[in-house]
């Protein structure tokens, strides 16, 4: 059953918290963070054995479209599908069940994103073979929960019920309910309970599953699904996408049907699992010098600790201090204390709404 699935790839974000390396024409997706190949085209090879380029799609913006062709060049230039404008994932998933669907009506499909750094490749792997093969067998929609290494603030939870019966190297739990990022003592709470699993934002599910969850819980986003698979692969298809999606609502996957959905299983994910999330992740990826330095590209430190510089095509040097970000990138440069990772993202606003940075973002 695995060699009939799909895999389709979230790559809509913007990738603000890497500014000024991530750009709106380059966002993260397509820069070589880590590993030494753009992350988009890692998700895809991670894949070989399982699913083949041909049945992989990816949902981007369409602005983007031709960087991310060029950042992934075995993926047919077909399977990469441009967003007119942003409706956040329920909708993304919404259509790609059309696209998937007008190829196959009864396949399978992984939901997967571009932005994970994963380990433990063969295990991912199984956990992906086992819970198509569970997704296949019945009406259920499956997660991945990931088995939390430390009381982390930086994930949403799932917490996790009875196991189910299943012939597999994989655990498989009822999902209970999902939670949002949790503050310190609550994150510790769940770790204790060792019943909640980070939420990966990772799905698998059939088109048939994932259509009847959107006809019960969306019907709008069921509707739109409707349209698009009718007119796949048709010249009028951007255009009638852009009229469909500006009849919706931003909503996630996760509100939109897995917080009400009642037929959802876990699939218990103890392979290693890390998001690219901000410039201050990236310590997790690298190694370090004796004074925990994180030194990507060419730059030298006198008397200084606990910094990340990323410093392509030009020689960047700290003296004296601690525990600040820095990136040189080709019309921008960025300088800020490693607590204050997160708030790049408010500093790409700001630059925008003043108009005059447009050259920068």
């Amino acid at each position: 059953m695995s060699q009939e699935a799909y895999a389709v790839i979230m790559a809509g974000g913007k990738g603000e918290r890497f500014w000024p390396l991530s750009t709106s024409k380059r966002p993260k997706q397509v820069l070589s963070l880590v590993g030494g190949k753009p992350l988009m085209q890692l998700a895809i090879e991670r894949l070989e054995g399982l699913i083949p380029p041909e049945r992989v799609i990816v949902v981007t913006n369409a602005d983007i479209v031709d960087v991310t062709c060029e950042a992934a060049p075995d993926l047919p230039r077909e399977n990469v599908i441009g967003e007119p404008f942003g409706r956040d994932t329920a909708a993304a998933v919404a259509l790609a069940s059309a696209i998937v669907k007008a190829r196959d009506p009864d396949a399978v499909f992984c939901i997967l994103t571009a932005d994970h750094v994963i380990g433990d490749n063969d295990l991912f792997l199984q956990t992906l073979r086992e819970g198509i093969e569970v997704a296949a067998a019945g009406d259920v929609l499956v997660t991945i929960g990931i088995q939390p290494a430390f009381a982390s603030t930086a994930f949403g939870y799932i917490e996790s019920g009875d196991p189910v019966e299943h012939d597999g190297r994989i655990d498989f739990l009822r999902a209970r309910r999902f939670v949002e990022k949790p503050d310190q003592p609550t994150a510790e709470k769940y770790l204790d309970a060792g019943t909640f699993c980070w939420n990966s934002g990772m799905f698998i599910w059939s088109v048939k599953s994932i259509q009847n969850a959107f006809s019960k819980f969306q019907p709008q986003l069921l509707q739109m699904a409707d349209t698009m698979e009718s007119h796949a692969g048709a010249p009028d298809f951007i255009k009638c996408l852009a009229d469909e999606y500006e009849k919706l609502e931003r909503i996630s996957v996760d509100y939109a049907i897995m917080e009400k959905a009642d037929n959802i299983l876990m699939a218990r994910g103890t392979f290693n699992w890390g998001d690219v999330g901000s410039w201050d992740s990236l310590e997790n990826y690298f190694d370090k010098d004796p004074s925990k330095n994180v030194m990507i590209g060419d730059g030298e430190v006198l008397e200084a600790t606990g910094s990340i510089v990323v410093s392509e095509g030009r020689t960047t040097c700290l003296v004296g201090v601690d525990n600040l970000i820095v990136v040189q990138a080709e019309n921008a440069t960025l300088v800020c204390h490693r607590d204050r990772a997160q708030d790049v993202k408010k500093m790409v606003q700001q630059l925008r709404a003043t108009g005059r940075h447009d050259h920068v973002l």
